[in-house]
């Protein structure tokens, strides 16, 4: 294919593998339609270049090969493990990867990401975020057009397009000037060529070989007419290889009838080309122009030579096998190798994968053999939890209930009641979850399975602790102990422990923290990537509720990078909205509505939604918009009867409550609900935050008929008339909202203009405006008047990113260290510095470090 009208995207990329060479790190999409020239480009691109290229591309099976490209570069790369072991988590992979291409300056292509698998996509998200600091040039093709709206590589293109590093070529068609250039002097008509191709490089190079033709009406014609210079006899061998939607392994030929002769004939038609990997068409494009031409009939036997053939070899690729097993119509084979891809899948921590894979083993699985099927549909629900689509989950899992039935198996059918109430209760279904947990204990108990048994109270257990029914769900860990000692499962005595370990923290006991800490690392040790993140959540979200807001960004910054690199969505997405609340009270409301809007945008677990939906009512309020819409609160509410968790309801009930004072309006949701709650809620155990934040509330509202007798301190000095002390409270923990609030509290009028200083610092105008009214009734002198928006500050105004570099700020590293630490470059980290430092008004890093404890960044 011609390099026409490509001077400026070859330019591009050469200018990238030379950055490479010197050592600085950068990347380019080429992305474009079918034809349009992105591998011709690419060859062009690497041809003159004397630095290490590693290439590989991403096929078009049903669903994709599990770190497909990163196998094949492999042994290439020095990453031969890599290629053979399939028990290599994710985390290892970035590891093994990122030390592989940061030893020498390389060209690393990536063809075709539009057919990629998820685990490969997060390898390269996580190569493109820290390219700056590799001698490497990331090169990417990709259909984007094609892509839906979910597709993985969307949120790859995403990251692209915020680095700086990073540079997207938009391959165009040829122009009318480009075709006649190409056509040259034949008799061909250019502007008929051109209208007829769209400008398809492809295709019109396909017309220019023989131009004295008749002109073909479609890119298939095209291609079929230098396919009529092969025999019948050899054309099925061509077929052959069309079939095989990456290519053809060199060993495979014999086994395939395919001899050296035959290859010869083969390549007259220029079609093919022979690679070190094997024996493929030149463009896929015209390996689909041969496929058409398989009939129906014809299919299924091309696709069974090709696997028996492959099983021939010491080696072989379950999604590959997958993909001719399920075209050749072999069921057993399609089970047999499909539910083996999904293993891979899973260890490497492509969720959504192995889903996809065993849904196709499901789907292929012979009647008469249920006891396997229901392993399958409970495998199925599995991933599907950890990829968050817990509907799905919930419907699959249970339609292995009569199976397990069928065969009278109750120790499986104990085992799916237990996984489902898991699923349940994320969806926010606590009824439902109670009583599968509880008919699992029974059928487990009757079937004398005991290690089931034991994961169905340890999963009760877990379902009573959400509940506050601390007493209860520790009675459960008790007989989930028992279990585990007596059958030596060590799996279910660290997953006992951690949630025993949960609720003493959740009822107080501040000691239990450093026990869950423990858990976790615990967990961590023995690869139980799933409960190590679940405890990190809950750690974290205790942390949050009992204002430990240091130590919850702490547990944050390592938890959310071990949930995305172990590929557990579902964790990620709880902890993102755990981070909200966090920024929500660190007063950083850009970065909590950031994290807001992430997760309420995403399906998946609606427990999760609770404080984010809170948070995308409380900031604009705060912020002066007394007309935002009712909705998010009355989902909110939705969400919380549906838990039937009282003491969630509780933050809901202060956020109406902080509503109504600030707009002067009645709820009776607040003045009679809200009131009858706290009293009978102010001696659950672990309620004392609620119910000490939503007391000051309702006194604020002059609601509060008597004090509860068991809050949290900060509530309690406020309650008591100390707002002085209070508000040191709340400046020490790092929230400057409240600590503004009890401030405005206090009788003495100077205390009440600081604290509106501090809500107009803090961005809180509406809030402030709310004071300044009261201020006036009460006959205040001195009034602060509202400054002028150009004039207002505000320091806490940060993203998440940029949250990031003030941390490290804070902690005394340099620029240089900063961009090692964040995988960025050290001219990226300058910008980052410059920004935060402006944005928190601050003249220099030395200020950042001095304020570090009262900026909350310590």
């Amino acid at each position: 294919m011609n390099l026409l009208e490509r001077d400026h995207d070859l330019a591009v990329l050469e200018a990238a593998i030379a950055a490479a060479e010197s050592g600085a790190g950068s990347g380019v999409a080429v992305t474009g339609d079918a034809g349009t020239g992105k591998s011709v480009l690419l060859d062009a691109a690497v041809a003159g270049t004397t630095i290490r290229v590693l290439r590989a591309g991403c096929d078009p099976l049903r669903t994709p090969r599990p770190l497909g490209p990163f196998r094949d570069i492999a042994d290439q790369a020095g990453l031969g493990d890599l290629l053979h072991d399939d028990d290599a988590g994710l985390s290892r992979v970035y590891e093994d990867v990122y030390n592989a291409l940061r030893s020498e300056p390389t060209v690393l292509v990536i063809e075709d990401v539009h057919w990629i698998d998820a685990a490969s996509v997060d390898v390269l998200r996580f190569l493109a975020r820290r390219i700056e600091t590799l001698p490497l040039c990331l090169l990417v093709s990709c259909r984007d057009r094609e892509l839906e709206d979910v597709h993985p590589v969307r949120a790859l293109l995403g990251d692209i397009a915020r680095i700086d590093s990073f540079t997207r070529v938009p391959l165009q068609s040829f122009s009318l000037d480009a075709v006649k250039a190409l056509i040259g002097d034949t008799a061909l008509d250019a502007e008929k060529v051109h209208v007829l191709t769209g400008g398809n490089p492809f295709f019109v190079t396909e017309i220019a070989k023989e131009p004295e033709r008749p002109m073909p009406v479609s890119v298939r014609d095209a291609v079929l007419d230098h396919a009529a210079v092969v025999a019948p006899g050899d054309f099925e061998a061509l077929q052959l290889v069309a079939a095989a939607p990456d290519r053809v392994d060199h060993r495979l030929l014999p086994a395939l009838g395919i001899d050296l002769p035959t290859l010869r004939r083969l390549d007259a038609s220029g079609l093919l080309r022979s690679t070190d990997d094997g024996l493929e068409f030149r463009h896929e494009l015209a390996r689909l122009a041969v496929q058409s031409t398989i009939p129906p009939a014809g299919r299924a036997p091309l696709h069974a030579r090709l696997l028996q053939a492959h099983e021939q070899l010491d080696f072989q690729d379950p999604a590959i096998m997958t993909h001719h097993a399920v075209d050749a119509g072999d069921d057993a084979r399609v089970v047999q190798y499909a539910t083996a891809a999904a293993r891979q899948a899973t260890h490497a921590g492509s969720h959504t994968d192995a889903a996809t894979f065993l849904q196709t083993a499901i789907e292929h699985h012979p009647d008469g053999r249920d006891r396997e099927r229901a392993r399958l549909l409970q495998a199925l629900g599995r991933e599907q939890y950890m990829t968050s689509r817990l509907t799905e989950g919930i419907a699959t899992i249970r339609s292995s209930f009569p199976l397990w039935r069928r065969v009278g198996d109750l120790a499986g059918l104990a085992s799916a009641h237990e996984l489902c109430a898991v699923l349940e209760y994320y969806n926010a279904h606590r009824q439902d979850a109670e009583t599968h947990a509880e008919r699992a204990a029974e059928m487990a108990n009757e079937s004398g399975a005991r290690v089931e048994f034991g994961k169905a109270k340890a999963t009760r257990a877990f379902l009573a602790y959400q509940r506050n029914e601390f007493d209860f769900a520790l009675a459960c860990c008790n007989e989930a102990d028992q279990v585990a000692l007596v059958e030596e499962n060590s799996a279910l005595g660290m997953r006992s422990g951690l949630f025993r370990s949960v609720v003493e923290f959740a009822r107080g006991d501040v000691a239990a923290r450093a026990q869950v800490a423990t858990a976790i690392e615990e967990a961590r040790e023995h690869s139980l990537d799933e409960l190590a993140s679940v405890g990190y959540s809950n750690l974290a979200y205790h942390d949050v509720e009992q204002r430990r807001l240091r130590s919850a960004a702490h547990v944050l910054e390592e938890s959310l990078p071990f949930a995305d690199e172990r590929d557990i969505v579902i964790c990620h997405h709880w902890q993102t909205g755990v981070r909200s609340r966090l920024h929500l009270y660190q007063g950083r409301w850009d970065a909590a509505l950031e994290d807001s809007v992430e997760v309420l945008s995403r399906l998946g677990m609606p427990l999760c939604t609770l404080w984010p939906l809170l948070v995308s009512v409380l900031v604009p309020l705060r912020r002066g918009d007394v007309h935002s819409s009712d909705e998010p609160l009355d989902i909110a509410w939705q969400l919380a009867e549906s838990l039937d968790e009282p003491v969630r309801r509780l933050p809901l009930m202060s956020a109406l409550a902080e509503r109504a004072w600030m707009t002067g309006t009645e709820d009776d949701r607040v003045s009679t609900l809200a009131v009858e709650e706290m009293k009978r809620l102010q001696s659950m155990p672990g309620a004392s935050w609620a119910v000490g934040e939503l007391a000051v509330w309702l006194q604020r509202l002059g609601l509060l008929e008597e004090t509860p007798s068991d809050i949290a301190e900060p509530h309690r000095l406020t309650l008591e008339g100390r707002h002085e002390d209070a508000a040191r409270w709340w400046h020490d923990a790092g929230d400057p909202f409240q600590e503004a609030l009890c401030w405005g509290d206090s009788a003495d009028p100077e205390h009440q203009v600081h604290g509106v200083t501090l809500l107009e610092t803090l961005g809180a105008t509406g809030t402030a405006d709310r004071r300044r009214m009261q201020l006036r009734t009460d006959g205040v002198d001195n009034v602060p008047s509202r400054p002028r928006a150009s004039t207002r500050a505000n320091p806490f105004g940060l993203t998440n990113r940029q949250l990031e570099v003030a941390r490290l700020l804070a902690r005394g590293m340099t620029n240089a260290e900063i961009a090692a630490r964040l995988y960025i470059s050290p001219k990226t980290a300058d910008h980052h510095v410059s920004a935060v430092l402006m944005r928190m008004g601050l003249p220099n890093r030395r200020a950042v470090i001095v304020q570090a404890e009262e900026l909350g960044l310590a």
